[in-house]
């Protein structure tokens, strides 16, 4: 590995991710958030000393190619020290009680999981919750890719950083260089971030609400400036949009330049964005038959916006609430259980298993029953028009039962703090799956502010997992990461 290099990387990144905290900065000035904009200024300060660190440590240093490991390596630590140095004004600004709070929340933030230790979210300086939302926003398409695609002096090693990223059984490479792609992947993200933002503000909001909802709806995040979320706007026309950029923050970006480029049979013929569209589209129509028989609504269209919109923000794992869904009947709160397992596609901003990993697991069952019906048949696992081959098969089988056995063993740990089985269970997989809204204490009038200070570092450290989807941050604790080749 070359530890210098990934140094000199890491701290490019970081005083990048300080640059994007200059907006929020500039409003605690005009607002005069004295204490917000201190709290910036230290982190300014940090950031500022671990670069220059850095440059001394790495003095007469040449440069050399990346490795795999030095994606690894680069990328989850991107991540934990990212999290680190944008979570100091949130403490100082006396938003949040201590570091490890602080730290939750914009892990949280960054991983789009949307999960947080605020009791009274409105209380807090417009600046602090500003931050709060644009760490959503960087975090949807990924900081690394932003980082590959605006930074040219990072070359082939580009490769590496972004597949460390965005670990997952399909990687489009729209262009033959990563840089290219990273800038078509972040221009469609920005459109859609344009548009939405435009489409709220006809709706009534201010252009504060509007941004923020923004930043947390298109990167499938979930942070929002308001203590009841979604639901206090109260409005139709906002629920509708909201709904329907989840949907598109969910499925596969690569999608969109296709669809941009005249591609759009082959986007319709897409295995997993129609697997995607049809398991929203069924558990919705079910879910609203279901709410309007039992009187839970008066209309059948009101029920249809209700769940479209829960279905949307579990199944794409945003994370956003209009309703208090734990007070549903059990048959539709199984329902929205069983979407925690399923997340977004992948090359989307959303979280969870994806949904190409549970289509091919599923198919894959499938042809093992039919094979032992018929022993000497040969029965491809296809996804769409693609053939699944095998290697890929046990690499998401691999992933599964990983992410099913991480999950349970951060329940099993969350249970220390004598909650409820449903409260310790969804806590652990709502942070993995990067979701941000559970059941129990942590349903959609809840937060993770009752945990003890350990288990809000295990949290973070899930949602780290989560986002950079287990692989690229368990290899780095095995002894064959670290042997000298």
């Amino acid at each position: 590995m070359n530890i210098k290099q990934d140094l000199r990387l890491l701290a490019y990144i970081q005083a990048f991710i300080g640059f994007f905290m200059g907006i929020p900065t500039i409003m605690a000035f005009v607002h005069h958030e004295k204490q917000a904009l201190i709290g910036f200024a230290y982190s300014y300060l940090f950031i500022a000393a671990f670069c220059i660190f850095v440059a001394i440590f790495k003095r007469n240093h040449e440069d050399k190619s990346l490795g795999t490991r030095d994606g690894y390596l680069f990328v989850t630590f991107t991540w934990i020290l990212g999290a680190a140095f944008s979570a100091i004004p949130l403490v100082v600004s006396g938003s949040y009680p201590d570091f490890s709070s602080a730290y939750f929340e914009v892990m949280s933030g960054f991983t789009t999981t949307g999960a947080t230790v605020l009791t009274q979210i409105e209380n807090n300086p417009s600046s602090i919750l500003f931050w709060r939302s644009e760490t959503n926003w960087l975090g949807g398409m990924g900081i690394v890719v932003l980082f590959v695609a605006l930074i040219p002096k990072i070359g082939k090693g580009g490769n590496r950083l972004v597949e460390a990223e965005s670990v997952g059984p399909t990687k489009d490479k729209l262009t033959p260089k990563i840089q290219n792609t990273a800038l078509i992947l972040w221009g469609i993200y920005i459109g859609f971030s344009i548009i939405e933002t435009i489409l709220l503000l006809f709706g009534g909001m201010n252009l504060y609400n509007s941004v923020t909802v923004t930043f947390s709806t298109i990167a499938a995040a979930g942070f929002c400036v308001k203590n009841s979320s979604i639901g206090t706007f109260n409005s139709v026309y906002i629920d509708i949009v909201v709904t329907i950029f989840m949907i598109i923050g969910g499925a596969n970006f690569a999608l969109y330049y296709k669809a941009m480029t005249g591609k759009l049979k082959s986007v319709w013929r897409d295995g997993e964005l129609r697997a995607y569209l049809s398991i929203w589209g069924v558990c919705t129509l079910i879910i609203a038959i279901f709410l309007f028989a039992k009187n839970i609504y008066p209309t059948f269209l009101t029920a249809l916006r209700f769940s479209a919109f829960q279905n949307a923000s579990i199944i794409t794992t945003t994370g956003f609430a209009t309703a208090n869904y734990v007070l549903w009947p059990t048959f539709v709160q199984m329902i929205l259980l069983i979407l925690f397992f399923v997340g977004g596609c992948a090359g989307s901003a959303g979280g969870g298993i994806k949904v190409i990993r549970v289509v091919a697991v599923v198919k894959a069952a499938a042809v093992h029953i039919k094979q032992r019906i018929y022993p000497n048949g040969i029965f491809p696992v296809t996804v769409g028009q693609n053939v699944i081959e095998t290697d890929v098969l046990l690499s998401i089988s691999g992933f599964i039962a990983i992410y099913v056995v991480t999950g349970l063993i951060g329940g099993a740990i969350a249970a220390l703090s004598n909650r409820d089985m449903m409260t310790c269970f969804s806590a652990s997989f709502l942070c993995l799956g990067n979701i941000g809204i559970g059941f129990g204490d942590v349903g959609p009038t809840g937060n993770f502010a009752f945990f003890s200070t350990p288990l809000k570092w295990m949290f973070s450290f899930l949602m780290l997992c989560g986002r950079l989807e287990l692989y690229t941050v368990f290899a780095i604790f095995t002894s064959n990461f670290w042997k000298r080749r």
